[in-house]
């Protein structure tokens, strides 16, 4: 009777796999019917703790029908009595996995088992701005050449790479007015502009630059202050005109659930990596939607993540942007056997089943590449946030 509705029959986790390759953590969930999911864990510079909670995680999910995603979730979460983002990071790994093998065995995509496809194409931004952020020229003319490419949205950091060396707000400012009036006045009115201040200023810091940069009519001004305090950020939100966006370090639902009712950003960033996976995030989406909030998917990892947060993207109704960090470069261009398709600045929402791609496995013998702990000091000698 099964196969004649073609419902493949009940299978189980006999193996989960983890590989740390370049400077991310990828997760591999065999099942007996040979079918194998794919998924990612996000605790950026913070891969082999992670690992190690997979690890111990798995001895729960050998012998487990891999359907029941949900329950493996609450099993597995309930079970840590302290929280956080290793924990997380394992979690959403699992759980990416989970729906890859739920929709590679039903012969269909993941937005396909989650309401359907709201759309063909996911509209991304690209970073923008050489590695020692360059001039506030240099840093128009990448941004020109992301344009020139097809995106229609560019996302860049207003300071110097030696910000944390500032001696005055006013000099630290004025620098930021003048690369976002450089890149507005060089892409023109017809494209986006996203301004990331990596959580480098205080509240009232925040209010004063994010109300010089109104006239540049920014998409929006992401994490200008530490996202630790909803309340807080509710007041910057309220007291600059341009719209917030954070949320990328945010690990459960329950903190976005705080940062939604202080009405402290117009945007959340959840990072399917680390908030729970598609399942956590779907939520997220949803409790965003019931307070008119957009959704742009947090996305530093590797292709992986990006096909995840394709899959996400593709089924709600209230996906704004999408983060996208290029992938025409090795070593991320040759993780997947066929590449998502990106053109004129838009991802194509892949047909194929579970998230729509294959690992090729020749690219998994690269090394692990660890990030190195790296914090900066001020010109006084205190630390300052990256």
């Amino acid at each position: 009777m099964l196969e004649e509705f073609n419902v493949p029959k009940p299978t189980r986790i006999e193996k989960v796999e983890t590989i740390l390759w370049d400077k991310w953590l990828l997760l591999k969930i065999h099942c007996e019917d040979g079918t194998v999911g794919i998924g990612e864990g996000g605790v950026h510079g913070w891969q082999r703790p992670t690992q190690t909670m997979i690890e111990t995680m798995e001895p729960y999910l050998l012998g487990k029908n891999p359907d029941h995603i949900e329950h493996h979730y609450q099993w597995l979460y309930r079970s840590s009595h302290f929280m956080g983002s290793v924990v997380q990071g394992a979690l959403s790994a699992i759980d990416i996995a989970l729906w890859d093998i739920k929709g590679k065995r039903l012969e269909v995509p993941i937005f396909d088992l989650m309401g359907g496809k709201t759309r063909d194409r996911v509209r991304c931004y690209m970073h923008v701005g050489s590695g020692d952020f360059g001039s506030a020229d240099d840093l128009a003319k990448d941004a020109l050449n992301a344009v020139k490419q097809g995106f229609t949205a560019v996302r860049f950091t207003p300071f110097s790479s030696d910000y944390y060396l500032h001696k005055s707000y006013s000099e630290w400012a004025d620098e930021a007015v003048k690369r976002v009036s450089a890149v507005r006045e060089t892409v023109g009115s017809d494209v986006d502009i996203c301004v990331e201040i990596h959580r480098q200023m205080n509240p009232a810091e925040s209010i004063a630059l994010g109300r010089r940069l109104e006239e540049f009519n920014p998409f929006f001004y992401e994490d200008p202050m530490l996202p630790d305090s909803p309340a807080i950020m509710g007041e910057v939100a309220k007291k600059c005109n341009i719209p917030i966006a954070t949320g990328e370090r945010f690990t459960t639902i329950f903190e976005y659930q705080q940062l939604l009712e202080a009405k402290a950003a117009s945007y959340v960033r959840p990072d399917l990596c680390l908030c729970g996976g598609l399942s956590g995030c779907k939520k997220v989406a949803a409790m965003a939607e019931a307070h008119h909030v957009k959704v742009i998917p947090h996305n530093p990892l590797s292709p992986i993540s990006t096909a995840a947060c394709v899959q996400l993207d593709a089924c709600i109704p209230n996906f704004a942007l999408q983060e996208y960090t290029g992938e025409s470069e090795p070593p991320k261009s040759e993780l997947l056997l066929k590449p998502l398709e990106l053109k004129g600045g838009y991802i194509t929402v892949p047909d194929g089943p579970g998230l729509g791609v294959e690992i090729n496995e020749e690219a998994l013998k690269m090394p692990e590449d660890p990030k190195v702990l790296d914090t900066p000091i001020g010109f006084d000698g205190s630390v300052q946030d990256r």
